[in-house]
């Protein structure tokens, strides 16, 4: 088979670093080169030292394995700031000859600030005979917004077994500078329409949910809220004694859920008095798995081959 007719998939992620140790190179990463404070360097592995360690890589890993069974096609997964990077990513597809890859960035919601700079890893580092055909976003796919309600359904009526109230939902995405949104970036709506979606798919009434952006970044001017610190508290003064979260803007498990959420947004509850639970994350769901795949399908439905 010719080079240019032979497909793949290359699913695009953040990276996380292997161990706490890894910390300081993988923000530098981060950065772009640009070195934080102390302080920061201290906060975020301390975080990393709280969970253990993130399983992102082997959770997007798995992601990729379980697309590759259900579309019968090579897929391959690349870091923007840990390893596999980018570029170890095509050099092998180059190694393999592929030469074409639908490119999929397991962050649903399209903003400069992470669909923007996957796409600038690409343009460094792309084999000029390989033709990508690169996914903006996909905020809104059915099966994804499946994939959440049913973890929202569940979560739910667990809590429905802890608890005699209801109690209100507060969907999460990931903030970004508000400078970003003032530029025309789709983020924030795109993330709110999801949300909107996701209550919708679930049975939730708009008084039933709230949406907050979660952990702002520790510089760099003034970021997107509310705060799902600001959120719990007004909850709480409106008679509330206890919340339920679910992060529609992140894929699977990572510091951003199992530190942010289950250990620093838990306590601050805990500390209003509430109690706090959270969706479990889409991680290796056959939901995902399948919107993953009706992404490529559609993609390569025009080529004469799959394979």
């Amino acid at each position: 088979m010719s080079r240019y007719r032979k497909l793949a998939v290359l699913l695009l992620a953040h990276g996380s670093p292997n161990s706490v140790d890894d910390v300081p190179e993988f923000l530098l990463r981060v950065t772009g080169g640009r070195p934080l404070p102390f302080e920061a360097i201290k906060e975020v592995s301390h975080r990393y030292a709280a969970i253990g360690k993130s399983p992102l890589t082997e959770l997007t890993l798995k992601q990729a394995e379980l697309l590759a069974q259900e579309i019968g096609m090579p897929v391959y997964v690349g870091m923007r700031n840990w390893h596999p990077f980018v570029a170890q990513a095509l050099g092998q597809m180059q190694a393999d000859g592929i030469g074409h890859a639908v490119v999929i960035c397991l962050a649903p919601h399209n903003s400069r600030t992470s669909v923007g700079l996957y796409r600038k890893s690409l343009e460094q580092s792309t084999d000029p005979g390989m033709t990508l055909d690169f996914v903006e976003s996909w905020h809104d796919q059915a099966q994804l917004i499946q994939a959440f309600a049913e973890k929202l359904k569940s979560g739910l009526e667990q809590v429905k077994l802890e608890s005699t109230k209801q109690v209100p939902v507060i969907f999460t995405a990931h903030s970004v500078p508000e400078r970003t949104v003032l530029d025309g970036d789709p983020y924030a709506t795109q993330a709110k329409q999801t949300a909107a979606l996701v209550a919708a798919a679930a049975g939730l009434q708009p008084q039933d949910w709230n949406f907050a952006f979660q952990s702002q970044g520790m510089s760099g001017g003034p970021w997107l809220g509310p705060t799902v610190e600001e959120t719990i508290t007004r909850l709480k003064q409106s008679g509330h004694s206890g919340v339920f979260m679910q992060p529609i803007g992140f894929l699977c498990d990572h510091v951003e859920i199992l530190y942010d959420i289950d250990i620093l947004f838990k306590k601050i509850a805990e500390e209003e008095g509430m109690r706090l639970w959270r969706a479990e994350s889409l991680n290796d769901a056959p939901l995902l798995t399948s919107a993953l795949a009706q992404i490529v399908r559609s993609r390569t439905a025009a080529l004469a081959e799959v394979r």
